[in-house]
């Protein structure tokens, strides 16, 4: 099996242009591909999965990345899949996330003379002049087709700025420019970006003639997708500083049942005859399923040691049996702040910092949504001891929410 027959099995493709020619192109290891990773944020989230393993997994087959920076195009925002504008970034602010994407791209894929490169879009597209790049590529575009474009649809309903109007033909020439002076033939993204990337294809092919090998595919992104790494309104970061490898690890250990198999294949490097086994194990080793899950990812972007305690932390949750949960995120508070009498769970919750209210604690508690060492908590007005809290306490907030109390 080749590797472009392994990412269709795992799931992967949605939509190519000349599949003959990128089947061949991707299993001799001809392939010179780009990703684009636009800088909105100081990290890259688990909804970015996808794309780097793609890569890495194109780059063990013998093909070469190009992982594009999105400097210029963060200055413009993509409206894809948007039902408003997004936040405008300055350029400091968009060259610091460039680099802290940098460091954390290093952890799959590998940089170097002759193998992957990294590009970004800022030292082309703000040097362009404006009337220039309307003489050059402008021709290419018909804003007819371009208004019928999936990526506008939701933004044309409340109203599409001018500036991100601009997207596509800037996305479009990212792939223009690197075919020409990176020798970049191909490129990948998500389904969502189709209109986009069509657009890059189309304008090498009308600029340089009909025989250039431009060729587009494009992932699947659904709830594994770009919806992914998404949890009670928070990204799930892969900076260890935003999120914990232990609050990553629990993350994928409570992905929903439907999706766990979906994850292995598309997310992990398990190898798919591994898959197909795992694939036919009965209901009740669905929590192995999700630990291997959990612990294949938080590898991959912790490390194995990091993974190791992430895993151990999460076995001794609510288990009694006296695991090591050294490694789960802990409040440690002064005898001096628990009253003789102990502190009400309420209480207790906000100066873990799980809460920005007692409100919705309140009613966390009263839909049933709080443990406590591993007990429903069922009254607004319980109250932990200090004695209890000198042993330590494990809070349970909602399902993906994990937080140990001690008096220390």
């Amino acid at each position: 099996m080749g590797i472009y027959e392994e990412l269709q099995a795992r799931g992967l493709i949605a939509q190519v242009t000349n599949e003959p020619e990128i089947r061949e192109m991707v299993n001799s290891g001809k392939a010179i591909f780009y990703i684009g990773f636009d800088c909105t944020a100081d990290s890259l989230t688990a909804g970015h999965f996808m794309a780097l393993t793609l890569m890495k997994r194109l780059q063990m087959a013998g093909n070469r990345p190009v992982a594009l920076i999105g400097g210029g195009t963060t200055m413009i925002g993509d409206p894809s899949g948007r039902t408003d504008m997004r936040k405008m970034l300055s350029k400091e602010d968009i060259d610091h996330n460039a680099e802290c994407f940098k460091r954390q791209m290093e952890r799959f894929i590998e940089f170097g003379e002759g193998k992957a490169q990294m590009v970004n879009n800022a030292d082309w597209l703000l040097n362009l002049n404006y009337v220039d790049m309307l003489r050059e590529v402008g021709a290419c575009f018909s804003v007819n087709n371009m208004l019928r474009a999936e990526c506008y649809k939701q933004r044309m309903e409340k109203g599409l700025s001018f500036l991100e109007f601009n997207y596509m033909i800037m996305q479009s020439y990212d792939f223009y420019y690197l075919y020409q002076h990176y020798g970049c033939n191909m490129q990948f993204g998500g389904d969502d970006q189709w209109s986009n990337m069509l657009g890059g294809t189309e304008l090498i092919r009308r600029k340089l003639g009909k025989d250039a090998h431009a060729m587009t595919i494009t992932l699947l992104t659904d709830s594994q997708g770009k919806k992914m790494g998404k949890t009670a309104g928070n990204a799930v970061w892969l900076d260890p500083n935003k999120t914990s490898p232990f609050e990553f690890y629990q993350y994928w250990r409570n992905v929903g049942d439907a999706d766990v198999m979906k994850c292995i294949r598309m997310l992990t490097f398990v190898p798919l005859e591994k898959i197909e086994e795992i694939d036919k194990w009965d209901d009740s080793r669905i929590n192995e399923k999700k630990d291997l899950l959990a612990y294949e990812l938080t590898a991959l972007v912790h490390g194995t040691e990091e993974a190791d305690k992430a895993r151990e932390a999460s076995r001794a949750l609510f288990s009694g049996n006296g695991g090591d949960d050294s490694n789960m995120p802990t409040t440690e508070l002064s005898e001096g702040d628990i009253p003789a009498d102990g502190i009400n769970i309420i209480d207790l919750m906000i100066a873990c910092g799980l809460a920005p209210s007692k409100g919705e604690i309140r009613r966390l508690i009263q839909q049933g949504g709080v443990l406590l060492d591993g007990e429903k908590v069922g009254s607004i007005d319980l109250t932990v001891s200090l004695d209890a809290l000198k042993e330590g306490v494990k809070i349970r907030k909602g399902k993906k929410v994990y937080h140990k109390a001690i008096v220390k």
